[in-house]
């Protein structure tokens, strides 16, 4: 070998050391859809009412949904959301507000030229002004999830999102990259990820819950963390009525659980359903109320193989909801506690109890405690199943009953301080209680 194909060799090899690795992991923050509006406790819990049941009434297996086929494509069906999450997108950087949602795998947000778009704080992101926009051609894999129509060599690939509320959106898939976390100093460094596709969304409507679009966490190959190639993420949502504080989501490798205390970190198998197959299920076998073993069948939360049943772990809905004869069990339970029988007994939404006169918070509770399969045991203190109802003077219990369906939900009351990891690699759910406001 010549000394200039050595030198030669000599640069290359610098050359491969200096380009950098892509990250491992990935870092940014949940905030609550009403953060910094105001509302009073009372407020904030009638607001998660009203969406938590839209969301079950539009998204959960078993309901009746109508749909139909647009000209651009198929027409998809997913749910309101409780948490943005902060990005940003393109080359240069524009900001990401996007609503989380673990029940659903597009990544989309609004773009110019906007035949019709929702206001937003931001500016509307431009794909013609970014260098690293690439649209996606209809005959590519990744167009498959959301195309099922005739595709000619130069077509680009198209997709209308439809939400339960009435909300949409429509435009082209693309290609992009997303920027995570905050150059802002003491916090993450930021870290970049080309090539995510996305939805470009040109037609949009409905209520943006002060969003500029939506990020998918499901398990398709076209969610966020399917792209992100890094297998696995985890979220830890902090106090439901402190909606300032801000909520992390990490990726890959930052996204482990960390133990503290006596607290040890458990995990239960993820399930798949052949009717939601993006979604997050678990085997919850049975609940506890202190030292009691609730008197609930061991079937009842059974996912069975024709995909109804089962649980399904969700950060946009609030309200745990159990299937009814699982619910009334827990309900009556819960108000031979409290002396008191509910006054909305008959309602769909979560029940109440009147506070005796006087009484300004809620009483000395039990643990409420969720088994699920493989011995893992998630404990619910009394603040993440009970709250104070100043207004009406009434103690409720936050957890809802399913009605025309099998299929129950985790919902994010239920999740708070408690820090969840979803590792799709080994198909497995692991959780430990964590002070998520230090996390």
């Amino acid at each position: 070998m010549g000394p200039l194909q050595a030198l030669s060799l000599l640069l290359l090899a610098s050359l491969a050391n200096s380009v950098a690795p892509p990250p491992s992991g990935y870092r940014s923050t949940l905030t609550h859809i009403d953060s910094k509006l105001g509302f009073t406790k009372a407020q904030l819990m009638r607001r998660a009412v009203h969406r938590s049941r839209l969301r079950a009434a539009t998204t959960l297996p078993g309901y009746s949904t109508t749909s139909s086929m647009s000209s651009t494509g198929p027409r998809l069906r997913s749910g309101q959301a409780e948490y943005l999450m902060e990005l940003a997108i393109g080359t240069p950087p524009v900001p990401f507000v996007a609503l989380a949602d673990t029940g659903s795998d597009l990544t989309w947000t609004q773009c110019q030229p906007c035949k019709l778009c929702f206001p937003q704080d931001t500016p509307v992101y431009d794909p013609t002004t970014s260098s690293s926009f690439s649209p996606v051609p209809c005959s590519s894999a990744t167009c498959l999830p959301i195309w099922s129509r005739n595709c000619t060599p130069s077509a680009l690939c198209r997709y209308r999102y439809a939400y339960g509320d009435g909300a949409y959106s429509a435009g082209g898939l693309g290609t992009e990259t997303l920027t995570f976390g905050s150059s802002t100093p003491g916090e993450a460094p930021a870290a970049s990820a080309g090539g995510v596709a996305f939805g470009c969304g040109t037609d949009n409507g409905g209520d943006s819950y002060n969003s500029t679009g939506t990020v998918g966490l499901g398990r398709g190959s076209l969610s966020l963390v399917a792209q992100l190639g890094v297998g696995k993420f985890s979220y830890c949502l902090t106090d439901f009525f402190n909606t300032s504080l801000g909520s992390p989501v990490l990726f890959g490798s930052v996204a482990e659980l960390a133990t503290s205390g006596d607290a040890a970190v458990q995990s239960t198998p993820l399930l798949q359903s052949p009717q939601s197959p993006s979604r997050y299920y678990v085997s919850l076998e049975g609940i506890s109320l202190g030292d009691t073993r609730l008197p609930i069948p061991n079937q009842t939360f059974a996912l069975r193989a024709d995909g109804t049943g089962g649980m399904i772990v969700d950060s946009g809905t609030i309200f745990t909801i159990l299937v009814e004869s699982a619910f009334r069990v827990v309900a009556n339970h819960v108000a031979e506690v409290l002396g008191q029988p509910a006054v909305n007994a008959t309602s769909l939404d979560n029940p109440c109890f009147p506070a005796p006169a006087g009484e300004r918070q809620l009483p000395a509770m039990p643990d409420m405690v969720l088994h699920f399969a493989g011995g893992a045991d998630m404990t619910l203190h009394r603040d993440n199943y009970m709250s104070f109802d100043g207004e009406d003077s009434s103690f409720c219990l936050n957890i809802a009953r399913a009605t025309s369906t099998s299929t129950s939900v985790l919902g994010n009351f239920q999740q708070q301080n408690i820090h969840l990891l979803f590792d799709i690699t080994v198909g497995q759910m692991s959780f430990v209680p964590t002070d998520c406001s230090k996390l």
